[in-house]
């Protein structure tokens, strides 16, 4: 038997159904404090599309905290580039956006060029 996935001792469904607040206590100091500030207009925008039972939603906000309202939506966050989709579980409750929206790529390297190394000044370029 598979175990059942909790978050700080609450199972998927008890997350869904806790309003903000009691999901404010569990959270650690940094996405708490982000909460009792407030969301901001674009935030509650996006809640709004979200709690009207929207799926696919695209956003720029890669500031707002996942709550368990979110579980389940696939979330398409822009990267600077493009819009990626992350699709919400409760492994991701407490975290940004942002975090699953990497910005950046990695640097990749390929051969060195003609002349980078002493052996490849010989050859000609033709």
């Amino acid at each position: 038997m598979a175990k059942e996935f909790t978050w700080k001792g609450k199972t998927e469904e008890e997350l869904k159904n806790m309003d903000l607040k009691e999901f404010m206590a569990l959270t650690t100091s940094r996405p708490r404090r982000s909460l009792q500030r407030g969301f901001t207009e674009a935030q509650k925008a996006l809640m709004k599309r979200i709690s009207a039972g929207e799926n696919n939603v695209k956003t720029h906000c890669r500031d707002i905290v996942i709550i368990p309202q979110m579980i389940g939506k696939t979330i398409r966050v822009y990267n600077g580039k493009e819009f990626l989709p992350i699709i919400i579980n409760a492994a991701m409750i407490g975290h940004y956006l942002g975090e699953f929206s990497p910005t950046r790529k990695g640097v990749t390297h390929s051969a060195a060029g003609i002349g980078a190394t002493r052996s490849s000044k010989a050859i000609s370029a033709r």
